[in-house]
């Protein structure tokens, strides 16, 4: 099955937006999730649409389809500690300034194709896999700072990733942020907070004191990371079951992100009641607005 299957709707939104006269995506992606390596598929497929010159369907022969689904094509490049080095690159477990620097001499001229740039990092199999402040190193990263906020036309950014916490926060704020739900058949356990979100899709605005407390209970009497992985074990289950509803999965996702946005906030140590009172505020706001 290919990804077009697995995630018709990041797809559908991203052929949406490159059909637009003005091709209205954003020029950095970040994507994030267990799965890097649909991730990584999902990458290649955008690219291969960005390029297409013509229709753009999935059995579209076109050498620039051909090109990319190869991994030859000269404007989508993947770059790690082991893809796309210079020769005077000896580095081995990081993506380095050398590439950066490299990468902004190569931005510097013009091309006729839609260059894409997909970040990531590698394991000994050349499998994809997620970056983070080992493998990508906070200076090359702040190297390209302004490359990624004023990008050459006609240029995207993707960035594969785990956990959006493990990404330098100056990127994720130049980013629009894509959950990649893993198709894998993996176990999502979320016994702990079953009974808190079976309903609360049902739940008003007036609720939210109530959730809150019971927010608050469940994450007292528990490890607050396991529950946080848990609630969005328990989103990502409603995901896979409702693929064709749209405004669900915009709700849902939107969800997902709050939770990874408390995630990050208990890594800060910030004061429990706070974050629970945000999280609280942030699910029933998504799922009650129009």
């Amino acid at each position: 099955m290919s990804c077009l299957d697995n995630y018709p709707f990041l797809l559908n939104y991203f052929k949406t937006g490159i059909s637009n006269p003005k091709k209205n995506i954003a020029h950095c992606i970040l994507f994030w999730g267990n799965d890097v390596n649909a991730q990584y598929e999902l990458a290649i497929e955008i690219a291969r649409i960005l390029n297409c010159k013509q229709d753009a369907k999935p059995d579209c022969q076109c050498i620039n389809c051909n090109w990319i689904r190869n991994n030859n094509h000269p404007a989508v490049l993947t770059y790690s500690k082991t893809d796309n080095k210079p020769e005077n690159d000896d580095s081995k477990t990081m993506f380095s300034i050398t590439q950066a620097r490299m990468i902004k001499n190569d931005l510097a001229t013009t091309s006729d194709y839609h260059r894409v740039l997909i970040f990531c990092d590698k394991d000994a199999d050349g499998n994809p896999k997620g970056i983070n402040s080992t493998n990508f190193s906070t200076e090359a990263a702040n190297a390209l700072l302004k490359t990624f906020e004023e990008p050459p036309s006609n240029t995207t950014f993707f960035f594969l990733t785990n956990d959006v916490s493990d990404v330098i926060s100056t990127i994720v704020s130049r980013s629009q942020c894509f959950f990649v739900p893993s198709k894998k058949q993996e176990p999502q356990n979320y016994e702990l907070v079953k009974n808190l979100m079976d309903k609360y899709l049902l739940l008003t605005r007036k609720d939210i004191l109530a959730f809150n407390d019971q927010i608050t209970n469940i994450l007292t009497e528990n490890n607050p990371e396991e529950i946080f992985r848990q609630m969005q074990n328990y989103l990502v289950n409603i995901l896979k079951s409702n693929l064709i509803n749209k405004k669900l999965i915009i709700k849902v996702m939107d969800n997902i992100n709050s939770i990874e946005q408390a995630k990050r906030e208990l890594k800060l140590n910030m004061n429990i009641q706070t974050i629970t009172e945000n999280l609280a505020y942030s699910l029933l706001a998504k799922i009650t607005k129009a």
